[in-house]
Order: C-alpha cells, then structure tokens, then sequence
C-alpha cells in the first residue's frame, strides 16, 4: 500500500483536533486545543475567530512536528468542523465578528414571528431539507445579523460555516460543500442550498454572501505562505474542501454504507442510518444530512450525551471530578447498583436548547424522577448512564431500525459498561471501531478521495470498517433492563405530553 500520508482537521465548538492517517486509516498521531465559547448573552454562543484560527495553527503545526514524519509524505489535508453557524468576512478574509456556533438560540424570536404569520413555516422548511431547524443554523442567523447589526453586515463579504472559514484562512479560496449548503436550511433532494429557503427568510438580497458550492471530496485550494510557514509543510499543499463534523464522521467511523446505523455517544448524542435517497420519515422530527457519495444520514438527535456524565461529576462528585481515574471509580460504584438504579429514572435532556426527538421541545430540561432517600450517589450516577441509554434506544426506536450492522463512536463508546448497556437495549450487536479521531479521519479520507488515492469516498469509507470490539446483547441485562425503560418511557411521556 502506499506511504502517502493525509492531515484530518476537525474542528468542534470547544475542542479542535488534528491526526494524521494513512491509507488503512491507521491514526499516526493526534493533537488537540481547547476553545473558549464565548456566552456574552443568554442563549448566545460564539468563538472568537483569532483563537480559533490559533488553535488550529497549533494543532496542525503539532501533529507534523511530533509525528516524525517526512512531510514529504503528507499529501493533502481535509477539513471538517461544526455545523452551520454563522462566521462573517469581509473581502479581504478576515472575520468581522465572532464567529456565532450552532447551538447558538439568538434567532429563536425572530423563528417565531415566521411561525406566528405562517403556521406552516417549519414544516416548509422540514419539507426541503428533511430536518427540523435549529436556531443556529445559517440563514436565521444571516436574518438575525441583518436586522440586528446592520452596520456589520455592510462590511461583510461573505456568511461562512466554521471549516469554511478555516479553509479560507488556510487557502484563501472561499467555498463551502453540500453537507453545509443541504442545512442552512437548504434542499436534501437537490443536496445544495435552495432559493426557495432563501426567500423564505426574506434573504434574497443577501443570498450573495453564500459562498459557492463544491463537492467535498475535492481539493479548492493549496496553503499559503503564511500557513504553510507556520505549521511547517509546503506551500500550496492541497486542502480539501471537506464536510460537516456529522458527515466526516459516519465518513471516518466507516458507516457510509447505505443501511448502516451510526450512533454518536459523545457531547451529543445521536443516532442515524445511512440511505442511498433522502429519506424524510418520521415527518417533522429528527435531522436529514446530505452525504458525500450520493448518500443520506436520517438521524434523531437527543442533544446531550456524554455532556451529562460531566455534569454528574461536577455536581455529584466534586472529590472525583479531577482525578484521572474517575471513569474507573464510578464503573465500580454503579456495578454495585441494580439495573434500574433502584426505581430512579434520569431524564438526560440537559441542553438549553432543549431536545429535538423525540419530540420538538425547545423547554426540556434534564431531571430525575421517584428520587427518596434511598438513593446514594451511586444510585444517581447508575440513573444517569442508563438514563442516556434509554434516550439512545428511543431514537432507535424512532428511526425504525431494521439493520443488522451498529457502529457506536464518541467518548462514550470508550466505556465498555455503558455500551453493553445500549447494546442490551436495542437487541443488537455493536461495533466499537478502532481508533477516537473519526471527525478528523473522516476528513483526511475526503482529502485522500480528491488525491486519486480512493476511487470514490464509498471505497475509502469502507477501506477503514472491520477493526474494533464487537458486543453481543445479553439476555439477562435486556430483561433487567426493560422494566427501567419502560419507567423511563412513562416518565418522558409525563415532562413532554
């Protein structure tokens, strides 16, 4: 097999990641940066373009450094990053603001004076991209800034998603791919942007800032001096134009064969099966992402995974909250309890942004039900793990999985427990792949696809499947488990009607 070497940049809200991978998907070495995200209001979520730009400088310039490598090898690099948002420039690239996030909630009141005049407003736009819009997302943010900042937007010159403006800043060439351009909102049919969605937003004036449309297994532009300086590889190297975090990792996890489900345990929780069309069912509910190689992610998406496990240990174990072997001390604490954490049930709708399945509901919180004094820490921390699992078989549930292949990737895959749980839930064996870096391996394959390396990223995707831990369902733990789901199931019915 060829020695040729590609970078994967994956770039999330808080943490930016690069690796370097070969062909066989083999991960050489990694290096990550936290990002502050900024809250300067409530409900607002934003990055500060300077540190962002920094921290992916850093972790590309680290990865080349202390992998050893000869950077002769490295043949290219490939971007993904956070979805949609908002990141404007001006003409000569350089941002005019800070970058708004996807999680960002500004754009909730201006939504629902759409709503308020046309009831059918977000059923329009269901219809189109298959997804139910967040607030982050590209043109209510755009709406937003233009009746908002309107000084600002006279200097803009474009309204980019994250990894599009990374690879502005790494490239100087402007662009975008149809992960993005399908979700702004935009078409799932077309798999680009759509005119249609454009005006609905009244944005028509406006619809100059997108930025064109690639394909993202394709290269748009080399380094540039500058960059090339300061992370120590050649000018001109090729960067690709690259896909959504979301798409780069079904793409890296090796899930882009159309009837395999890809299940994301990390920050976010989400569950989707891979489709050869845009598949629209369960109407109004859950999120369509257009794939590189002709593919669609039908995913249902309960926001907050692992996001919870971090919670419980700053709130429910300070003393453990800091200490490396935290993971380790809480498996022996909850193997202690009983399946169903006896009687309590743990609602994991932690997100301020509330839940979009399985139900729409922009008020969930996450909270505990039938809690007395019985229930000591352990109890509570058993609730929380199986809380989250339940929330991953209802989106299971929803999506009416009939498959026989489950990919499980994020940080918490890495918790042997916890995915035997999920396991027993959906009655189903689940792979764990190889290796943590999917974003980034994702990306580095679409690079390697531009570089002739793959023949289509279908290929590419499926050179890295076959590696990791498979588990089998239990049939002890599936029955001691469905009485909990079943208190689970009535307890969500209670908050969401």
């Amino acid at each position: 097999m060829s020695d040729d070497l590609y970078i994967g940049l994956d770039a999330g809200t808080s943490l930016t990641k690069a690796a370097i991978f070969d062909l066989a998907g083999n991960q050489l070495a990694e290096a990550q940066h936290r990002t502050t995200v900024l809250r300067p209001h409530p409900g607002w979520s934003e990055l500060d373009p300077a540190e962002a730009w920094k921290a992916a400088l850093d972790v590309l310039a680290r990865v080349v450094r202390e992998s050893g490598v000869d950077v002769s090898r490295i043949r290219g690099i490939g971007l993904s990053a956070a979805m949609v948002g908002a990141w404007l420039v001006a003409a000569d690239g350089q941002a005019v603001r800070h970058g708004i996030t996807w999680e960002d909630s500004r754009a909730q009141a201006l939504i629902g004076d759409h709503v308020a005049r046309d009831p059918q407003f977000m059923r329009r736009i269901f219809a189109s991209s298959g997804s139910v819009m967040q607030q982050g997302c590209t043109l209510p943010l755009l709406a937003w800034l233009i009746h908002n900042e309107s000084e600002t937007m006279t200097r803009a010159r474009n309204v980019l998603s994250y990894k599009d403006f990374l690879r502005l800043r790494l490239t100087g060439t402007t662009a975008t791919d149809r992960t993005e351009a399908s979700v702004l909102p935009g078409s799932a049919t077309a798999r680009t942007r759509s005119d249609a969605m454009i005006a609905l937003f009244g944005l028509e004036d406006a619809a100059g800032l997108l930025p064109p449309v690639a394909e993202s297994e394709s290269f748009v532009g080399g380094l540039t001096s500058e960059a090339a300086q300061a992370i120590g590889l050649p000018v001109g190297l090729p960067v690709a134009v690259g896909a959504g975090d979301v798409a780069a990792t079904v793409i890296g996890a090796g899930g882009l064969a159309a009837g395999t489900a890809t299940a994301v345990l990390g920050t976010t929780c989400m569950v989707g099966v891979a489709h050869d069309r845009p598949v629209f069912e369960p109407a109004d509910i859950g999120l369509l992402f257009t794939l590189p190689g002709k593919r669609w992610y039908r995913a249902m998406v309960n926001v907050a995974g692992t996001l919870n496990l971090d919670w419980a240990f700053n709130a429910l174990a300070p003393d453990l909250a800091s200490r490396p072997e935290r993971f380790a001390m809480m498996t022996e604490m909850i193997r202690a309890v009983p399946a169903g954490a006896h009687g309590l049930v743990y609602l994991p709708y932690l997100s301020e942004s509330g839940i979009i399945a399985p139900k729409v509901d922009h008020a969930a919180r996450a909270q505990f039900f039938g809690l007395s004094p019985r229930h000591d820490r352990a109890c509570l921390f058993r609730a929380v793990l199986e809380g989250v699992a339940f929330a991953m078989r209802d989106l299971f549930d929803l999506l009416a999985f009939d498959g026989d292949r489950v990919l499980l990737t994020g940080g918490g895959a890495q918790n042997p427990d916890w995915v035997q749980m999920i396991c027993d839930l959906i009655g189903q064996p689940v792979e764990v792949p190889e290796g943590s870096q999917f974003g980034a391996r994702g990306a580095a394959l679409l690079a390697a696809t531009a570089d002739g390396a793959f023949e289509t990223i279908n290929a590419a995707s499926a050179a890295v499947t076959g590696r990791g831990r498979t588990y089998v369902p239990d049939p002890q733990g599936t029955a001691a488990l469905e009485p909990a789901f079943a208190r689970y199931i009535a307890a969500r019915d209670r908050l969401l009607g």
